[in-house]
């Protein structure tokens, strides 16, 4: 049997798409899987749970919104992602890059000290699953807090162990294998609990979890904002959660 192009456009349009990725607007059957999670990740931008939760929070809520938080402001993006970079450099009134490793950022800075950033230089600060590479977070903390301008916002992603009520740490705990093994990646420091959001309002910021929890089943199920299945990695962070904290101090 011959195949035509005709019949394969056919086959196509008659799968139905149940999933859309709400960044760069794909749509399919399901996402791609991952050694950790199973149908996560969008095959067209790479976007993962954590990128789509931010962008839907400021797509739907409204006190985060872009027009409250990006569109027109000052921000800082550590360890930036393309496909969050893309959605909000044009929107900002000034958007800088920092990374202390990267070469195409605009600044390179250690988080956890950068003298070279005045006080009160940005509204918006954001990190992605970036605290869990720094030796000292709490510092970073600290001077994200200092960076920021009176009411800004920080906005926070971490790898959290499933119900794991205290970030586990151990400086002791130096080769790569070792790493993995307790915090789940080979340059990772640690691996954060739920004791996050106390830890971060202990440095002056009051702080807004946004997850599944706050968007309709219909919305959740179309965008991937939950994994379709848990995974059963003892070191999984199957319930991501994006971080938002105003500076209050």
């Amino acid at each position: 049997m011959k195949i035509t192009k005709n019949f394969c456009q056919s086959v196509s349009l008659s799968i139905p798409k149940k999933v859309q990725c709400n960044i760069c607007g794909w749509e399919g059957r399901h996402f791609l899987s991952d050694s950790w999670h199973n149908h996560t990740n969008c095959p067209k931008c790479r976007s993962g749970i954590r990128q789509r939760l931010f962008i839907i929070a400021l797509q739907n809520i409204e006190e985060l919104s872009f027009g409250k938080i990006i569109t027109d402001r000052k921000l800082l993006h550590f360890a930036p992602e393309e496909i969050i970079t893309s959605v909000i450099r044009e929107k900002s009134a000034q958007y800088v890059t920092a990374d202390y490793f990267r070469q195409d950022c605009d600044l390179k800075v250690d988080m956890s000290y950068m003298p070279q950033i005045e006080n009160e230089q940005f509204y918006t600060v954001i990190a992605f699953d970036v605290l869990e590479h720094v030796p000292d977070y709490q510092k970073a903390l600290e001077e994200v807090h200092r960076v920021l301008c009176s009411k800004g916002i920080a906005i926070f992603t971490v790898p959290q162990k499933d119900n794991l009520e205290k970030t586990y740490e151990d400086s002791s705990i130096v080769s790569l294998e070792d790493r993995t093994k307790h915090f789940g990646q080979c340059d990772h420091l640690r691996i954060f609990g739920d004791d996050f959001s106390r830890i971060v309002e202990s440095k002056g910021f009051s702080v807004t979890a946004v997850n599944e929890s706050d968007f309709s089943e219909d919305i959740v199920n179309k965008h991937v904002l939950f994994p379709p299945t848990l995974s059963r990695h003892p070191l999984a962070t199957n319930y991501r959660k994006v971080f938002f904290c105003r500076k209050t101090s």
